[in-house]
């Protein structure tokens, strides 16, 4: 239990968990534990009803495109996060709905506001994501459960270290920040970087007017 959430302790929650600790940094696997639990406390505040299990593989799985193993070099990190996880549900039986709930909360965490008005799963990862990296909910929650859940899993230098995290996994494939927010990643931390533009892309197509 952290702040009063109880984290999950199947055995494809513990398969979860193994596969993240090998993979991924303390400072990933933390930060997608506190994912979780924020989600969670973000979802009991609202009184949602979630499966903290998908909620749980949703929360671990998110970052797992920043990690070598699996960082791709043609799409979106989010998508390679998600398509592990889809993978890894289908392979423990969870059922193909459940799945796709799980890979649309990683695919989407990083669009702000759709996944809000989606299934609670895909919602709650968002919540906890936007709280730890950005701080909005930040009082939704209680500051003894903040203290509680970063005692557990801290966050030194986090702001720091997540931003070169994000910088380390996208660089190579800077193509995929079109029309999303890594592209601010690149554009403070990747000399030369130039961020596609929406309206000359308009401009510039194969269309003649």
């Amino acid at each position: 239990m952290i702040a009063g959430v109880a984290i999950p302790d199947s055995a494809l929650a513990r398969e979860a968990t193994q596969l993240v600790r090998e993979v991924a940094s303390a400072l990933v696997f933390h930060h997608s534990r506190r994912v979780f639990v924020f989600g969670a406390l973000r979802g009991l505040g609202a009184g949602l009803e979630f499966d903290p299990e998908l909620l749980y593989v949703g929360a671990m799985f998110h970052d797992l495109g920043l990690t070598e193993k699996y960082r791709t070099a043609d799409q979106r990190f989010e998508i390679d996060g998600a398509d592990e996880a889809r993978r890894f549900l289908t392979a423990h039986g969870i059922d193909t709905a459940a799945a796709d709930r799980v890979w649309t909360a990683i695919a989407l965490h990083t669009t702000p506001e759709i996944p809000l008005h989606m299934a609670a799963e895909i919602a709650l990862v968002t919540r906890g994501v936007e709280l730890d990296v950005l701080g909005i909910g930040y009082d939704a929650i209680t500051a003894a459960e903040r203290a509680e859940v970063v005692a557990a899993h801290p966050r030194p230098n986090f702001k720091t270290e997540i931003l070169a995290a994000f910088t380390d996994g996208i660089r190579h494939r800077p193509q995929t920040t079109f029309g999303n927010v890594k592209a601010d990643v690149l554009a403070h931390f990747v000399p030369g970087f130039v961020r596609g533009d929406f309206v000359e892309v308009i401009e510039n197509s194969a269309w003649a007017e």
